[in-house]
């Protein structure tokens, strides 16, 4: 890509980007029971994140939990990696 034009990609990238959604302290209890849910069960989930000023949402299972430590670990249902996140940057999360 020409260098001209790569300046103008983080200006529309910049603008494509949302503040973080602020959640209620129920929003993030209802999180917290669905996220140990779904561990206990081996239940598969929508989980919806945070990442670099954009909402992904991604289908997997959730594998570990740490409620005091801000982690856990999610499989992803296509390449069946194990992605460490903070619980922080969750947004949303429910079964499938």
């Amino acid at each position: 890509m020409p260098e001209q034009y790569t300046g103008l990609q983080e200006v529309i990238n910049k603008q494509a980007e949302a503040p973080q959604p602020l959640l209620t302290e129920e929003q993030m209890e209802q999180i917290n029971f669905t996220l140990i849910e779904a561990l206990h069960t081996n239940k598969q989930v929508y989980l919806t994140y945070y990442k670099k000023g954009q909402c992904i949402t991604e289908k997997g299972f959730i594998q570990f939990v740490d409620s005091l430590g801000n982690l856990f670990i999610f499989i992803d249902e296509v390449f069946e990696l194990k992605n460490k996140m903070k619980l922080s940057e969750l947004i949303d999360v429910r079964f499938t």
